[in-house]
């Protein structure tokens, strides 16, 4: 079942849906074009999905690959060599808790975004180190983290407090 959080008018989140409909109605009709343009280097990369931050600015996109299985989450963003700009990976939980991540195996310096289950930012780890396994967390429970290329909360001014839209299927427990 989708849950959908936030107090935007459902056009929005209407138009966020579409978007991430055309997304995948263009890879699968040229499926060279994921190959090519993917943040994963998976072979079965994970599903995109649209983030838009409600900034002082505007809407800010990105597109984010979801991870939602404890498989997944464990892996996250290892090994990558690259992550291309306003690209990610949403990380989804079941339920809202302390949240904490390492940076092991992670080649990149990642910028993650801590969002409670009302999809809204809780907190922000800038420019996390990689390759260490120093815990990183913000105080609170959220239920969604997305990590971005290390850099980006501070280009796009992404804060503390400000509403996400997102649509995503929560995992079973």
């Amino acid at each position: 079942m989708f849950r959908m959080y936030g107090q935007r008018a459902v056009p929005e989140l209407v138009s966020l849906l579409i978007a991430a409909m055309i997304c995948s109605a263009c890879v699968a009709q040229n499926p060279k074009s994921l190959s090519d343009s993917s943040i994963s280097t998976e072979s079965n990369p994970q599903p995109l999905t649209p983030v838009v931050f409600d900034t002082d600015r505007g809407p800010v996109r990105f597109l984010a690959e979801v991870v939602d299985t404890p498989a997944g989450r464990q892996k996250g963003l290892m090994f990558r060599e690259s992550l291309p700009e306003k690209t990610g990976m949403l990380f989804v939980f079941p339920d809202e808790a302390q949240r904490s991540f390492w940076m092991r195996n992670t080649l990149i310096p990642l910028d993650m975004i801590f969002i409670r289950s009302d999809k809204t930012v809780l907190g922000i780890v800038e420019n996390a180190e990689p390759r260490t396994d120093s815990s990183r967390s913000v105080p609170g429970a959220s239920q969604y983290v997305l990590e971005l290329i290390g850099g980006s909360a501070q280009n796009y001014r992404l804060e503390s407090g400000q509403s996400v839209q997102f649509v995503t299927v929560l995992p079973q427990q």
